[in-house]
């Protein structure tokens, strides 16, 4: 059986492209997980083909091809053996296949790795600079003089004055370059050396340092006196000329970027690449002294002639554009933002607004985080309604607590758990946010921070009546939309009756041992029983590891389905292989792609070669902790030797673990 492993090893190298084609390798319990770097180099017809693979898919940027429990382990040993590859984890191929995204999914993803570590210290002054100012302006400004407000207040803005340096130390850290050096680039952005971008509108205009035309403009008497300090001094915007009468270089403006996030974030970009590419390059003797120098010295006059001028128009544009957007009269534009956002949640660019409201932060009012509010509120007061409607006491479990989420500033689980796979009250949240952006955008509110929404967003608020107004409105129509639009629909009707029935008399897997007999299979689990070719996953949908059924479990105990052996336990605890005594083969896959759970949720009970009883409790399943990481629960008991059987008779409907629901004849 060892060679037969080794040749199925050697096919798929060959298949994929050979071992320098392969970006990131690694296994489940059941399938072969690898990030190619170059698709056009895979043989598909050969991996149809390979020796011991069941089938093949891709989804998420990973070629998966599919081998069984038992199996999968070995011929991956193999494979890494025979290409001498790196062994790495499922978390290494899910960050290596986003790696592989487009370039919009890819960018947007590097924004919010940018931005996300930095939204507490945005948060802590946005707070600070909140009360403090709140408690000021409520007492007619009789603080300014105040020796207390005067120092805690400036301490409040901190972070907006010094803006660049975080953003350039946190996109080195994503860039893969030096922090320290990132926050360099942001400092030149910065420089007191530099005129405040706060102040070049209302500037006089630009001269040049050290020109005549300078010195007769201030008065001087030479341009030798004309310099950057006294130029400034005078309410211009200096200039030099590096290259005099070449374009870019002939009058390079003398600006920071105080205000702007996109300038830093591309000029430490390029930063990174320039350090990696020296690094890679330049003697180890010299390394420590050379790349630092040139790097900071390429980068900054880059930044400073090309970087910081292009990207602050086109930054600027795009502030324009959106300040246009919720400038259209009658709040039509907060309207059309706040439909919009649910959107690019579920398409997964939102962090993108990451780099938007940091810019309009630094400018002083956050217009678009009132609306971002208005959005999440309606996520929850979508799933709130359905909990009134729906007669599923499973749905029920999931709506609660997901709409609180959703009021506290999290909705991935409204959306994903309840809105969108229902698709009426996730229409009927769109609905809502477009009314909570419209009455944002018609009262002028805004915030003086980002990061957080919902009710923690009477933190950073300007205006706790009207964002009061807002958040009510928003949560008004999603409700009372979804209650006009959503119907349980007959399946789910079914499903409540049958769980009525259930509660009536509950699950135990007492005795199951006397109700397993030969040529059967039990349910491992309490819960529903249905057909596994309608489950989210195309290798058990597709029953390419075998026939059997699934189960949508509402108890967490997984209990042996088969008098035998244990054969396989997953080291995360998300499957379990069994051998019975009738030489039945059952995996038993907990949950969907519960592999990247690295075991968290699971507590396994036996190992490999012990000797069970159908009914023996084999893994504790904390469903919720499951559901919590948005991932089914859905459970598959799977007959891997089903082809030794003429057939297979599944049992559909609620179950109770220990209850019959597959009888196997030769």
């Amino acid at each position: 059986m060892a060679a037969e492993h080794e040749q199925a090893a050697r096919e798929i190298l060959a298949a994929i492209g050979g071992a320098d084609n392969v970006v990131s390798a690694a296994h489940c319990a059941t399938r072969l997980r690898l990030v190619i770097a170059d698709d056009s180099k895979v043989n598909m017809d050969a991996v149809e083909d390979a020796t011991l693979a069941k089938g093949n898919f891709q989804a998420s940027g990973q070629l998966q091809v599919i081998y069984g429990t038992g199996t999968v382990n070995k011929v991956f040993d193999e494979f890494c053996k025979q290409g001498n590859i790196k062994v790495g984890s499922t978390d290494d191929a899910k960050q290596a296949a986003a790696a592989k995204g487009n370039p919009i999914q890819r960018a947007t993803k590097a924004l919010g790795d940018v931005f996300v570590p930095i939204i507490p210290a945005i948060v802590a002054s946005g707070l600070m600079m909140g009360l403090t100012e709140g408690i000021n302006n409520a007492m007619g400004g009789v603080l300014d003089l105040n020796p207390w407000y005067v120092l805690i207040h400036t301490f409040s803005n901190a972070s907006f004055v010094f803006l660049q340096i975080l953003i350039g130390f946190s996109a080195a850290r994503v860039f893969g370059g030096n922090e320290f050096l990132g926050g360099v680039i942001g400092m030149i952005m910065n420089h007191t050396g530099l005129m405040n971008a706060w102040s070049i509108p209302g500037s006089l205009g630009s001269l040049e340092v050290g020109s005549e035309a300078a010195a007769a403009a201030l008065g001087l008497s030479s341009g030798a006196e004309a310099t950057a300090g006294a130029i400034m001094g005078a309410n211009y915007l200096p200039t030099v000329a590096l290259v005099p009468g070449v374009p870019l270089l002939g009058a390079v403006p003398l600006q920071g970027y105080q205000g702007h996030v996109i300038p830093v974030v591309v000029a430490v970009f390029l930063m990174c690449k320039i350090e990696q590419w020296l690094h890679a390059h330049v003697p180890d003797m010299l390394d420590l002294f050379v790349t630092p120098l040139c790097t900071v010295l390429v980068t900054g006059i880059a930044t400073m002639v090309v970087i910081g001028p292009i990207f602050s128009w086109v930054e600027e544009g795009v502030m324009e554009f959106f300040k246009f957007l919720l400038g259209i009269p009658f709040g039509l534009g907060g309207a059309l933002a706040g439909a919009i956002y649910p959107l690019t949640v579920v398409l997964g660019v939102h962090h993108m607004f990451n780099a938007l409201e940091a810019g309009l932060v630094a400018q002083g009012a956050d217009n678009f985080n009132p609306i971002i509010s208005a959005a999440n509120v309606a996520q929850g007061a979508a799933c709130f309604a359905v909990f009134v409607k729906t007669k599923s006491a499973k749905k029920k479990g999931l709506a609660l607590p997901s709409g609180i989420s959703s009021l506290l500033g999290i909705t991935e689980p409204a959306i994903y758990g309840v809105n969108l796979p229902a698709l009426k009250p996730f229409i009927a949240a769109i609905c809502g946010a477009a009314a909570g952006g419209a009455i944002a955008a018609f009262t002028g509110l805004y915030s003086i921070a980002y990061g957080i929404t919902g009710l923690f967003g009477y933190l950073i608020t300007a205006d706790a009546v009207k964002y009061t107004i807002v958040i009510a409105v928003a949560f008004a129509v999603s409700f009372a939309v979804t209650m006009v639009l959503y119907q349980d629909d007959e399946k789910t009707k079914a499903a409540a009756a049958r769980e009525a029935a259930k509660a009536a008399a509950p699950a135990t897997p007492a005795n199951v041992e006397a109700a397993y007999a030969a040529g059967t299979v039990v349910a491992p689990m309490t819960g529903e029983c249905i057909d596994m070719t309608t489950v989210p996953d195309p290798v058990f949908a597709s029953l390419a590891m075998g026939n059997g059924v699934a189960i949508e479990p509402t108890e967490g105990g997984i209990y042996a389905p088969v008098s035998g052996t244990i054969t396989m336990v997953a080291g995360t605890g998300h499957a379990v292989g069994l051998l019975a005594d009738d030489g039945t083969e059952i995996l038993i896959h907990a949950g969907i792609d519960t592999v990247e759970l690295n075991g968290g949720p699971f507590e396994i009970k036996v190992a490999s070669g012990d000797a069970v009883k159908a009914g023996q409790l084999l893994i504790e399943a904390d469903l919720d902790a499951i559901k919590a990481a948005g991932k089914p629960a859905t459970t598959m008991v799977i007959v891997t030797n089903s082809d030794d059987y003429a057939s297979i008779t599944q049992t559909y409907g609620p179950c109770k673990a220990g209850q019959k629901v597959v009888d196997l004849k030769k």
